[in-house]
């Protein structure tokens, strides 16, 4: 009998006892990884006490589960952040140094790498991907065309009744259903596995505002208002698939959201319903959509032995209007500085819940910093393994968080990455940013701090300032030399975890300005 048949069938495992150690039935839980796209940490209530928007779904998960309130992406916008999430590796170590990829971009993770569904799947799982990818593709082309990320916007040359390369189905997943990128990027199409569902055979306009999409191919089936239920319904029906046909088998849901990304287009069931607007009415969508999850869940007596984690890509977008939920009384980044896209905490803190009935303990808080980077560490020991030199380089295994068991920090520290390829290193209390403005979209940006002649380093104590007003830089010059050598070593390194130096897959500057 192998491993996979091992944890399959007979779930054994070996437990401490005062006795000693003793043979117990476990088996290893099932993981349902739900990303929002462009939530901000205040837009839950479990997190933000003055949020406006109802979302009775999270709350009662973080009720259930643990809160984690230092949670951050591994950069401030969304496709650097889902390689971190499947690889376990930082992207600034990959080609990708600023910003994210289009729906027609080359695939970002690289053949070979483990994945966090690769790994589960040699480990036993059945393992699927629901949702929006947003890490390249190998489209098929048309004569022999030689692909390239050129293609990001047009796609002229795709041949889409060919097979995909390099996507989901070639990292792991077993099953694939979902959209190429963000939902205002072309093409709009669905595929499922390696095969586009419908191919686009019409233009459509792009949209403006709160309903911003970009013009282009489209499938005549695809319409933006029903990504989300969709996809919800595909996600669903995996879990049904996988609990009636193979019960004994633990599987891994990853579902990335296509909301509330832009284009803002609530159902009209939600429509109204959080009396803030669009943005809050797509929250509340949301909401429901992890509850079908939720249900799909309990309805196969799965809920305690499964990992439930809810988080989110980075922070909100400015697109959400933010002049308009202030009006309600409602802030997407809390008290925090800054959203999505930037260097500040406002673009990378992000809503983090784990449920787990069997081991975590319901109603409890965790206060430790931790990265989107460490999923891979952490099925990794929740497995009682240890990862191999060359995979997951910037993932540390949270498990003792969860199970309340550490009495020390399980990051020695974490890195941070804006839009436009600023760094930005915390340890403990302190967080330096290798950049003068914001690193993003808000002010001050790249230019307004040349004009305003800003230092060209921000070093900010948040335990007394985390709202990132007051540089310290002068006052500590020993805190910054330490957190850029610190930096450095990571960047030479090749790694942030304990190993054997690996190597980047391109040249690594740390500074930009």
């Amino acid at each position: 009998m192998d491993r996979r048949d091992f944890l399959w069938t007979l779930g054994l495992g070996l437990t401490a006892s005062a006795g000693g150690t003793r043979c117990t039935r476990t088996r290893a839980p099932n993981i349902v990884y739900v990303l929002a796209d462009d939530l901000g940490y205040g837009d839950l209530r479990a997190l933000n006490p003055d949020c406006r928007i109802p979302t009775p779904v999270l709350d009662q998960l973080a009720r259930e589960g643990m809160i984690f309130t230092d949670a951050h992406s591994g950069s401030a916008v969304c496709t650097p952040t889902r390689y971190g999430i499947l690889t376990g590796r930082y992207a600034w170590r990959s080609r990708l140094q600023s910003g994210v990829l289009w729906g027609y971009s080359a695939p970002l993770i690289e053949p070979g790498r483990i994945t966090v569904a690769s790994y589960l799947k040699g480990h036993g799982y059945a393992t699927a991907c629901v949702g929006k990818w947003h890490l390249g593709l190998g489209w098929h082309t048309l004569d022999g065309y030689a692909y390239s990320d050129d293609m990001k916007e047009t796609g002229e040359h795709v041949d889409y009744a060919g097979p995909i390369a390099g996507g989901p189905k070639n990292l792991g997943f077993d099953y694939f259903f979902g959209i190429p990128a963000s939902l205002d990027m072309v093409p709009y199409v669905y595929i499922e596995n390696d095969r586009v569902v419908e191919p686009p055979t019409r233009t459509v306009p792009g949209g403006e505002g709160l309903a911003f999409h970009r013009g282009g191919p489209a499938a005549p089936g695809f319409v933006h208002a029903e990504v989300l239920p969709t996809l919800t319904r595909k996600a669903v029906a995996f879990i049904d698939r996988q609990a009636s046909s193979r019960p004994s088998q633990p599987f891994f849901l990853y579902f990335p959201l296509s909301a509330p990304h832009t284009p803002i287009l609530p159902a009209r069931e939600f429509q109204g319903t959080s009396g803030i607007g669009p943005y809050g009415d797509f929250v509340h969508q949301c909401d429901w959509s992890v509850g079908e999850i939720l249900k799909a869940v309990e309805r196969h007596g799965l809920s305690r032995d499964s990992l439930v984690i809810f988080t989110s890509d980075n922070g909100c977008s400015p697109t959400a209007d933010f002049e308009a939920l202030a009006r309600h009384g409602h802030y997407p980044s809390y008290h925090l500085r800054g959203y999505k896209a930037d260097i500040f905490e406002g673009g990378h803190r992000i809503p983090f819940i784990a449920r787990w009935p069997a081991r975590v303990r319901g109603g409890s808080r965790c206060n430790d910093t931790i990265c989107l980077t460490d999923l891979l560490a952490t099925c990794a020991e929740i497995l009682g393994e240890r990862l191999q030199e060359n995979a997951g380089e910037d993932s540390v295994s949270i498990l003792p968080d969860l199970l309340e068991r550490g009495a020390e920090p399980v990051r020695e520290a974490t890195v941070h990455h804006s839009m436009d390829g600023s760094f930005s290193i915390r340890q403990g209390h302190w967080k330096l940013e290798l950049c003068s403005g914001s690193g993003g979209w808000s002010s001050p940006t790249r230019e307004e701090a040349r004009k305003q002649n800003l230092p060209k380093v921000q070093l900010y104590d948040l335990d007394q300032d985390i709202r990132e007003r007051t540089n310290l830089h002068e006052q500590h010059p020993d805190v910054v030399e330490r957190l850029v050598r610190l930096l450095e070593k990571y960047v030479a390194d090749g790694r942030s975890t304990p190993g054997r130096p690996q190597s980047n897959a391109v040249e690594v500057k740390i500074w930009k300005d």
